[in-house]
């Protein structure tokens, strides 16, 4: 008896293919190539996808980086905050 999904004692569909219509795989175009050349075609790969990011100007650089700064500055003031409350709860409960 089988459920919705097959049972192992029945192939799947891809199972029961000849091995003369199966395909074998030997390498691909990597096998063709030397590792320099793979190598040389990775960076051109990445100068050619460098190319296509939209680089932000100097003014949006500038407002990106005053935003991070001062998220950073409230965040270690909120912990800081935080540290020193509960360090003074921990010692008005334990002494």
């Amino acid at each position: 008896m089988a459920d919705a999904v097959g049972s192992i004692d029945t192939p799947d569909a891809q199972d029961e293919l000849p091995e003369a219509q199966k395909k074998t795989r030997k390498g691909g175009k990597r096998a063709k190539k030397g590792p320099l050349k793979r190598l040389a075609l990775f960076y051109r790969q990445i100068v050619a996808e460098l190319r296509k990011v939209v680089w932000p100007t100097r003014s949006q650089l500038t407002t990106y980086t005053t935003v991070v700064i001062v998220f950073v500055v409230i965040m270690i003031g909120l912990v800081t905050v935080i540290d020193y409350g509960l360090s003074h709860a921990a010692k008005y409960v334990f002494g």
